[in-house]
């Protein structure tokens, strides 16, 4: 199959570096293998740091003569050979399907994940590039209609039906919107709720994701707008995506997530990136991603009852805390550190769907359309209404 300038180039990258590698060890020397640090926020908020900088913070340097970085060279050479056949194929794969080549000498799925990393940083290029692929994509639904490798995407048609996001997301063109805005929600699949049927009334029980709360109220056909979800902690592809439909539709962007750590930790992926692929964080994340909710403020303002809210455990107090010492938290967005102390101070956290306490449509008819020409108040939130 033919191959694409991009794979041509990693695949010269890849020869040079084996033969590097192979010269080396011919010679009788122990090769190094320097692997670039890269950070997207420190834990120091009062330091002046250049986090918000794509520059490399250091790097660390691989060699045979320890038994520990021998173990990591000998997986990453491993996973290169893997990644070389794909290319070569022009073949896609998951990291879970390069896990399952070698269980036995991956031992974990974190092994791999790094190796695919190291590797992304070692060539200069984004994880996408090597042909391997996330094994589920976030969902898509709303006024947006575009075409992805001959297939055609025609969400406006039917603007409560989610469609997948596809996995590549350099294929996307002829995109057409009308939308308003774009709305980021944190789950799609429904889960059981932690809240007793008290909370609700009339006995409602909800087991209702935020994705399908939203199609069943017919929100986007009401607000004109998109809808994506993650479903959780967002893939690549999602992420990718929806950078792509900024850039090209120029529309505000605003994120409902769980007023827990775990929500909040969602939300600074979209706009900030994850530590884990801070080297990719320059194509990833998307600044302009403001928070819509929910707050920790508005269990008092939105009046949810007692029963709602949900005690934060050790180790969310203990998430929260490190949260708040991230940089970007003091320098970029420091009314959104406010909500996190404010979380950490009364010691609760409640999910979105609480707000069904006072009707099952309250959070698509009320809460949302409330915030949307309100969010501007927010200094962290950079774009205005």
């Amino acid at each position: 199959m033919e191959r694409n300038a991009s794979s041509r180039a990693l695949l010269s990258k890849i020869k040079d570096l084996t033969t590097s590698l192979v010269k080396e060890l011919s010679e009788g020397r122990s090769p190094n293998i320097c692997i670039h640090n890269f950070r997207n926020y420190c834990t120091d908020p009062n330091s002046n740091c250049l986090c918000s900088s794509d520059l490399p913070k250091g790097q660390q340097v691989l060699t045979l003569t320890r038994q520990c970085h021998a173990c990591r060279i000998d997986v990453l050479l491993r996973v290169l050979v893997i990644v070389q056949k794909l290319l070569q194929e022009n073949r896609h794969g998951s990291k879970r399907d390069i896990y399952y080549m070698h269980p036995s000498v991956f031992s974990e799925q974190s092994v791999v994940d790094r190796a695919i990393n190291d590797i992304c940083i070692l060539l200069q290029c984004s994880r996408h590039n090597l042909n391997v692929v996330s094994v589920g994509n976030g969902l898509v639904m709303g006024w947006l209609r575009f075409l992805e490798a001959g297939r055609k995407f025609d969400c406006i048609n039917s603007p409560t039906t989610a469609y997948t996001i596809p996995v590549h997301v350099e294929e996307v063109k002829d995109i057409v919107s009308v939308a308003k805005y774009i709305l980021i929600v944190e789950k799609e699949s429904g889960k059981s709720s932690h809240l007793q049927c008290s909370c609700l009334k009339r006995n409602q029980e909800f087991h209702i994701s935020d994705l399908l709360r939203l199609a069943n109220d017919k929100f986007c056909n009401a607000n004109r707008c998109i809808v994506i979800t993650g479903r959780g902690y967002p893939d690549i592809p999602t992420r990718r995506f929806l950078r792509l439909l900024v850039e090209k539709l120029c529309l505000p962007v605003y994120c409902l997530v769980d007023c827990d750590p775990y929500g909040f930790d969602i939300l600074t992926t979209y706009r900030f990136g994850s530590m884990q692929m801070a080297f990719d964080a320059k194509v990833l994340r998307v600044p302009e991603v403001q928070w819509l909710g929910a707050f920790p403020s508005d269990f008092e303002k939105y009046d949810l009852p007692q029963q709602c809210l949900l005690p934060l455990t050790a180790e969310d107090k203990r998430r929260t805390e490190t949260m708040l010492l991230r940089c970007y938290l003091q320098k970029e967005v420091p009314e959104w550190r406010l909500e996190l102390e404010l979380m950490l101070q009364k010691g609760v956290k409640f999910e979105i769907e609480a707000f069904s306490v006072h009707t099952l449509s309250f959070l698509s008819e009320q809460y949302i359309p409330s915030k949307i020409p309100k969010v501007e108040v927010l200094p962290g939130n950079n774009f205005k209404s």
